[in-house]
């Protein structure tokens, strides 16, 4: 007690003592303060002061590199920065190389839909027209990118899709008969009454194969008529109609280091999360190319390595069958892109003359 009194007591006669002296030399603590001042405003223009601290990162840090290629590929005044957690670098890189593909162009019909949701070419029509109206309300021309040329028909023809009242009895049944003896049993019903559509349509698509066969039991018409008939009508725009086009080999490489991409990029991973989501092979969009085949394989049925050779083998069939639907088709324009050396820019310039000449464009 006496030793911490003695403490308090020193401590008390410290303060003290220092109170005393800013009191009695307090002109000379405000003649300090005074020069203080001073030199602070003359010397406030020389001080540069760094708000950025990731300039003090060292440049083999995953942070560092994503910020400098970020520098250097977006070098507008008005740039953006993008944060993603979570990713590595190799990763954000690919992430890079998408937002750079979109070049700033808003892209429409893109995460509309959940993989359960039930998709169809009437849905991509209807979809596909509300895109529209929005960019001509802007001021812009739409620009249909895709390879599905039913889908493109459909809306550039504005094709009709008013059904009468379905047969769902005759819909249960085909599908039962699917169900039992396979697509491969529908696909040649469709054969004999309508060899056209089944030429074109894929037996593995059982809903185009199945409203085929309805069409042609309410109406006793072939489908393929109804809809040549349709593909004959005036179309409502002025459009051109682009088809990219190159030497078979060349194209089924391509395919094939596209399949290699996907399967790099994580699509392993992608069908095993929809999987966990509850997703099945009976789902529109489980059966497009490359994931009825990984789900075969999760399910052992094949390998990895047997789902990705029939991925590139289908996909080829696929490009094949797009090839002969384009070359029916009469407003096609076939770009071959071997005459521009494959170089982009090139066929955009030859693009925009050929837009501008149709009156499509204005220079």
């Amino acid at each position: 007690m006496a030793d911490n009194a003695e403490k308090d007591k020193k401590d008390n006669s410290f303060m003290m003592k220092l109170a005393t002296l800013i009191v009695d030399k307090r002109k000379g603590f405000y003649l300090i303060f005074i020069v203080l001042c001073i030199f602070c405003v003359l010397s406030m223009n020389r001080v540069k002061v760094n708000n950025d601290l990731t300039t003090y990162l060292p440049d083999t840090t995953e942070t560092r590199r994503g910020l400098d290629l970020m520098d250097s590929e977006f070098t507008t005044y008005g740039s953006a920065r993008i944060l993603i957690c979570n990713v590595t670098f190799d990763e954000a890189q690919k992430l890079a190389d998408q937002v750079e593909e979109m070049d700033g162009v808003r892209h429409h019909l893109i995460d509309v839909l959940d993989p359960w949701d039930e998709f169809n070419v009437v849905v991509f029509q209807r979809l596909a027209k509300q895109a529209m109206e929005e960019i001509y309300a802007a001021g812009h021309i739409p620009i249909i990118a895709g390879g599905t040329g039913f889908y493109i028909q459909a809306l550039v023809n504005d094709i009709d899709f008013t059904e009468n009242d379905s047969d769902t009895g005759y819909r249960e049944e085909l599908e039962c008969l699917a169900a039992e003896k396979g697509a491969s049993c529908l696909h040649d019903m469709l054969k004999e009454v309508d060899p056209e559509s089944a030429e074109t349509i894929h037996e593995n698509n059982v809903k185009r194969v199945i409203r085929a066969l309805e069409f042609y039991k309410k109406t006793g018409t072939k489908i393929s008529e109804h809809n040549e008939a349709e593909r004959q009508k005036e179309s409502p725009y002025n459009f051109a109609y682009y088809v990219l086009n190159m030497d078979r080999e060349r194209l089924y490489q391509r395919i094939d280091l596209r399949v290699d991409l996907m399967m790099k990029n994580g699509l392993l991973a992608e069908v095993e999360k929809l999987k966990e989501m509850g997703c099945t092979r009976e789902m529109v969009s489980m059966q497009g190319l490359g994931y009825k085949e990984i789900l075969d394989a999760l399910d052992g049925t094949i390998s990895l390595d047997e789902a990705v050779y029939i991925i590139k083998r289908d996909t080829r069939h696929f490009a094949k069958r797009q090839l002969t639907w384009f070359k029916r088709e009469k407003e096609v324009t076939w770009v071959d892109q071997g005459n521009f050396d494959f170089d982009r820019e090139k066929i955009l310039a030859w693009m925009l003359k050929d837009l501008q000449d149709r009156g499509i464009v204005i220079k």
